[in-house]
Formats: structure tokens, C-alpha cells, sequence
């Protein structure tokens, strides 16, 4: 049986700067939702589903290329809060967001009319929700320098290292094709650079896993 959600007090990280009004408005119009494994949450920008309030689980937000190439944008876990599942929020944007669930996930669901309320009723969370804002840009940014100006064998170092970190492990569960959806490329080319990696020995690669076996290599490539 699960076990119950949290509550909004736990997770929402400006909870106490909210009077009691908003935080009775929140109690109310939020939304539990729980979600199996490679769930589609957000398809592009034709939907507005509200702020996604992680509980647990791992989501991961991407974008998608005309051709059908998927790169990841970033991940979001415990206590983070999603903005670009709420993309009518953000006037400016320009670009089709995709959201899925890697893990089976947990989370609260902000509608985004209550959102922009709080926003204007409460400087904290209007200040919070541009730090954010801003926050993920600059993850963004970062990303679009690194496929700009990283090799890709640095690129594909960089993410095993992230993935076992946030794993915990150094065998990994992660196919050539989810692997290129993440870094934004071809599976063949992730293939190539496995295969390299491999005979390098930095890597062992099994069918749908890549196990580490020498990180220092590997740190060796990116810096």
C-alpha cells in the first residue's frame, strides 16, 4: 500500500511566507498525482497543466527537434518545483516543453490561475518564482554551451558521471537510445563513444547497461 503524500507544508519551499489564506488556498486547489515510469506529463506547449511540486520520483524536462531528436533540458526531484509544465505562465517562451517521469513519481499539482494569484498577492513568491525562473534559464544556457563548445566524448563523460551520482551506483540502467535522447544526438553515435569508452577501459557495457569501472578516466575527459 503507499504510503500517504506529504504535505504541501513539507514540500513547498516558501511555505512560511505565506499568510493563512494562501496557504488554505494552496491546501485546497492542489492536486496529488502519482505516476508510473516513462508517463508523459507534458506534451509540448499545447499543454498548460499547472506546476508540478515534486514528492519523489525523478521527472526530466526536454525539448524535441523537428527531426524527432530529444535533449534533455534538466531533472527534477525532491522538492523541486517544475515551471515549464505551467508554460502559459512564462509569456516569452518560445519553445514546445516535454515532461516525463523516469522513476515512478509523486507530486502535487498547482493549478496556475491559483499560482499567479499567489504571485500577486505575495512579493516572496513573485521574488521566488524569478529566481527560479532564472535558475533553470542558466541550466539551460549551460547546456546549449556545452553542445556548442564540448567535445562529445566530454559531454558523454560529463552525464555518466552525473547519472551514477544520482543513481548511487556505478552500474547503470541506461540503453544507447535513452542515452542520445539525453544528450541530444544520433544512438549510433552514442555507440561509437561507448565502444571507445569501452575499449579504454573506463566503462563495461552489457545490453541496456553501462557500469563505470574507472571514474578517473573519465573525470580526465571533461576537465
Amino acid at each position: 500500500m503507499d504510503k500517504p503524500m506529504k504535505g504541501l507544508e513539507s514540500l513547498f519551499p516558501i511555505w512560511q511566507a505565506l499568510n493563512d489564506a494562501q496557504r488554505a488556498k494552496l491546501l485546497i486547489d492542489a492536486t496529488p498525482r502519482s505516476v508510473e515510469k516513462d508517463t508523459v506529463l507534458m506534451n509540448g506547449s499545447a499543454d498548460c497543466v499547472g506546476l508540478f511540486l515534486i514528492e519523489s520520483g525523478q521527472l526530466r524536462t526536454y525539448i524535441v527537434s523537428d527531426e524527432g531528436k530529444e535533449i534533455t533540458l534538466y531533472r527534477l526531484f525532491e522538492r523541486d518545483i517544475c515551471l515549464f509544465s505551467a508554460s502559459c505562465l512564462i509569456a516569452s517562451l518560445q519553445f514546445d516543453i516535454w515532461v516525463e517521469a523516469e522513476k515512478q513519481s509523486r507530486f502535487w499539482v498547482l493549478p496556475v490561475s491559483t499560482y499567479e494569484n499567489l504571485m500577486e498577492s505575495s512579493p516572496v513568491v513573485a521574488n521566488y518564482t524569478s529566481e527560479l525562473m532564472a535558475s533553470r534559464f542558466s541550466e539551460v544556457m549551460w547546456l546549449m554551451e556545452q553542445i556548442l563548445f564540448k567535445r562529445f566524448d566530454s559531454r558523454l563523460a560529463s552525464f555518466l558521471l552525473d547519472e551514477s551520482a544520482v543513481e548511487g551506483a556505478l552500474a547503470l540502467s541506461l540503453t544507447h537510445e535513452r542515452i542520445a535522447n539525453h544528450l541530444g544526438t544520433a544512438r549510433e553515435v552514442v555507440t561509437r563513444m561507448l565502444k571507445y569508452f569501452q575499449e579504454e577501459g573506463m566503462v563495461k557495457l552489457a545490453r541496456g547497461k553501462v557500469c563505470l569501472i574507472n571514474e578517473q578516466k573519465l573525470n580526465k575527459l571533461i576537465t
